[in-house]
């Protein structure tokens, strides 16, 4: 492996976070995310994820601007002919709010861009599968800004196409799901559901429990190596790279991918923050092995099914199926989020209130929206987007409105409780308790 060089610059580094609703933008950059990618349902790879629509896409690319942070469109399907007419009109809602790119795959939907803003930067999808050198000249030649390599490269490989191509932007994904076909080159999705993964509609198939059965005894089902809930014999681990950050650098890939648009808020949060803390260590840092170590422990804590370096070190030299389970639940369930943390919402005067409590404790108060069940005395983790992350014991909750003592919040309608902790976190953080 080639000595990695010291003076890479973190600046050069783009930590790219999935984005499937605007909730989702605000704390993928909160968390430390450089830019985000997104899409409109009708023509990116997420078709059953309808965060976005025609009006709050624009929404969003003009508030990531405003945070002097990029966007990225995904219009990454393999179009057929009904779709490009359809395509062409939904282009013209850009006009006034331009993304930074936009990311495609098929080359009849890079022309019809093209024809609609001739000027405007274009990435090619790890869809496309561009795995050699030659095919990153072809999109140099064409225009194209950025090649999203394919997941199948090994180090070496995107080591030389940056020596061959070397004014061409790399970006590789370094964390999330993996295919078990080529990125989206699948068909079991529509074979058996009839639902296409190459125009954004996988039902992941490949994830669903099977076993064997004789043709001449329907029926009996063999099992092959199975859990409680059936056998994964299609089910890839997840990639996981963060520790080869410094490797890919000096390799040449500057964008660093997370995958995941469908994960929720805490997923995200977590993921996109220990991926920033791990760019940020500088190569010669002595204590850097110690510290991938502990955030490569956090990303075991989230939802996943075991992690694989995937093809960076050659063809799979791991184990990169799981046959034994689905997935790995994460190790905390999602419980809240800091909405603010200045106490007592003006005007609110409720003294009569029998449990009502001091102005003094509604000035220490936090005010959270509630995802699942939260009870008094429960022990919680407190994930912040800067800094160092703490435990506390929930010490009250009082209702947003009536201020009434509870025993317990449930999520649910946007739900927002006061609740009282021994520090104050940062606004946006994610509360989380141990399962």
């Amino acid at each position: 492996m080639a000595k990695i060089k010291k003076n890479i610059n973190r600046k050069k580094c783009e930590l790219l976070a999935p984005a499937g609703n605007f909730e989702k933008v605000r704390y993928a950059l909160e968390f430390g995310a450089d830019a985000v990618y997104a899409g409109v349902p009708d023509f990116s790879l997420r078709a059953r994820i309808r965060g976005f629509d025609d009006e709050n896409i624009l929404e969003t690319i003009d508030y990531v601007h405003k945070e002097k942070k990029k966007i990225y469109l995904t219009a990454n399907i393999f179009a057929h002919n009904g779709h490009l007419e359809g395509l062409k009109k939904h282009l013209k809602i850009y006009k006034d709010h331009l993304p930074d790119a936009f990311i495609v795959s098929d080359i009849g939907v890079m022309e019809t861009i093209r024809g609609v803003y001739p000027r405007v930067s274009i990435h090619v999808s790890t869809q496309a599968n561009t795995t050699n050198f030659a095919a990153v000249k072809f999109w140099k030649k064409y225009g194209v800004s950025r090649v999203i390599l394919a997941r199948e490269l090994s180090l070496e490989e995107i080591r030389e196409i940056h020596r061959k191509v070397p004014k061409m932007e790399l970006e590789y994904f370094v964390h999330g799901a993996m295919c078990m076909a080529y990125s989206g080159r699948c068909f079991l999705s529509a074979w058996q559901t009839g639902r296409s993964s190459n125009l954004g509609d996988c039902a992941q198939n490949c994830r669903w429990g099977y076993a064997l059965v004789e043709e001449k005894r329907p029926g009996e089902y063999i099992p092959v190596e199975q859990d409680n809930f059936g056998t994964y014999l299609l089910n890839s681990k997840d990639l996981c790279l963060v520790e080869y950050l410094d490797e890919l650098k000096e390799a040449g890939v500057t964008s660093f991918k997370i995958e995941g648009r469908a994960k929720s808020v805490s997923y995200l949060a977590q993921a996109v923050k220990s991926y920033h803390t791990a760019l940020d260590i500088k190569p010669n840092d002595k204590d850097k092995k110690q510290k991938i170590r502990k955030i490569k422990k956090d990303l075991t804590e989230i939802v996943n099914r075991g992690y694989t370096t995937g093809f960076l070190f050659g063809e799979c030299k791991e184990k990169g199926q799981e046959p034994r389970f689905s997935h790995i639940e994460e190790k905390y369930e999602f419980v809240g989020e800091v909405v603010s943390t200045k106490g007592q919402t003006k005007g609110q005067s409720l003294s009569h209130q029998k449990d009502y409590p001091s102005r003094t404790v509604l000035d220490n108060l936090i005010k959270i929206r509630v995802h699942n069940a939260l009870c008094v005395k429960d022990r919680i983790q407190v994930l912040q987007p800067k800094g160092e992350n703490f435990f506390c014991k929930v010490l009250a909750i009082y209702d947003d409105k009536t201020l009434e003592k509870l025993e317990s919040a449930h999520g649910g309608q946007n739900r927002q409780v006061y609740i009282k902790i021994n520090k104050k976190p940062q606004v946006m953080s994610i509360l989380r308790k141990e399962k």
